[in-house]
């Protein structure tokens, strides 16, 4: 059936919302296949300083722009403060700082992605947020192809598209990490 059959239905409303639900349970089905969208991986793409980063999409709450912050006395100098987000303090990171040792300077491209960890709360401060990135498993790149940077530590994998590969960190891995733990000076 093509767009044009379903203009036909234009006067059957409810015949036409019962062809797309069938539609749509038969794009499902196909989802499940090799070769479906089960077979592809998802995530977020973001960037700090020169590296284009990424992770995976369960592990990022929410993209936020950067809110007004409250410094905290006695933190280390990446974390930037604390936001009210909602009603719920936010402890911000300076991702810049942390992976890097020198402080960013906040920009109209700054974004705080809020990690999705039950136990500890993190909004970290990346330069940019590039959108939502999707690979097949076959775009999968060792990890050896990863160049030796302060966040290797925290790499769960790699994706290589078009001669370019982008590290995958793991969030909550970094959130739990020793020295993202140890916030006072």
């Amino acid at each position: 059936m093509t767009d044009s059959d379903l203009r036909s239905w234009k006067d059957k409303p409810f015949e036409l919302l019962q062809e797309l639900e069938r539609r749509s349970r038969v794009a499902a089905v196909g989802a499940d296949i090799p070769g479906g969208a089960t077979d592809e991986w998802v995530g977020v793409a973001f960037r700090i300083g020169p590296h284009n980063l990424l992770a995976a999409r369960d592990e990022v709450r929410e993209v936020l722009p950067t809110p007004t912050t409250t410094r905290v006395p006695g933190a280390v100098f990446w974390i930037r403060g604390l936001a009210n987000v909602r009603g719920q303090l936010l402890p911000l990171t300076d991702m810049h700082a942390f992976l890097d040792v020198e402080p960013s300077r906040a920009t109209r491209t700054s974004r705080v992605l809020v990690v999705n960890h039950r136990q500890i709360p993190a909004g970290l401060i990346v330069d940019e947020v590039l959108g939502f990135r999707r690979y097949a498993d076959s775009e999968r790149a060792p990890l050896s192809e990863v160049s030796g940077h302060d966040y290797k530590a925290f790499v769960t994998g790699a994706f290589s598209r078009d001669g370019q590969v982008s590290p995958v960190i793991g969030l909550a891995a970094l959130v739990e990490s020793e020295r993202f733990l140890q916030a006072a000076e």
